[in-house]
C-alpha cells in the first residue's frame, strides 16, 4: 500500500510485467491458492473458509464498484461470441467444487 500510495508509477511497471504472462499468473496462483487451502483446512473448516471468502468478496465488490459499467460491457461481448463459458470454465468448475463441498459439510 505504501508503495501505490508514494510511487504509483512504480507500481503500475511492476504490475504491467507481473500481468504480461497471463498463462504463467494463473498457474502460480492457482497452485499458491491450493497451498493456501491446504494450510488453512489445517485450522478451519471449508464452511468457515468459505465465509470467510464470502466477506473478502463483499469487499472486492465495493471495490470494483465503479468499474462495473466497463467489466459488463466486456462480458456481454464474451456471450455475444460465445466465449464467456469458454474462457471461465475452469474457474467456474473450481467454484462449484468449493461451494458443493461447503454444502455437503454443511447438511452432513
Amino acid at each position: 500500500m505504501v508503495v501505490i500510495l508514494t510511487s504509483p508509477k512504480s507500481w503500475m511497471n511492476f504490475a504491467k510485467r507481473v500481468w504480461s504472462n497471463i498463462v504463467l499468473v494463473q498457474i502460480v496462483s492457482f497452485l499458491l491458492a491450493g497451498f493456501v487451502l491446504y494450510y488453512l483446512l489445517q485450522q478451519m473448516t471449508i464452511v468457515q473458509i468459505l465465509a470467510v471468502v464470502a466477506f473478502v468478496a463483499l469487499l472486492i465488490v465495493f471495490g470494483i464498484a465503479p468499474e462495473m459499467g466497463f467489466l459488463l460491457k466486456k462480458y456481454e461481448a464474451q456471450i455475444k461470441q460465445g466465449k464467456l463459458w469458454k474462457q471461465y470454465w475452469l474457474y467456474t468448475l473450481m467454484w462449484l467444487i468449493l461451494l458443493v463441498w461447503g454444502a455437503c459439510e454443511l447438511l452432513g
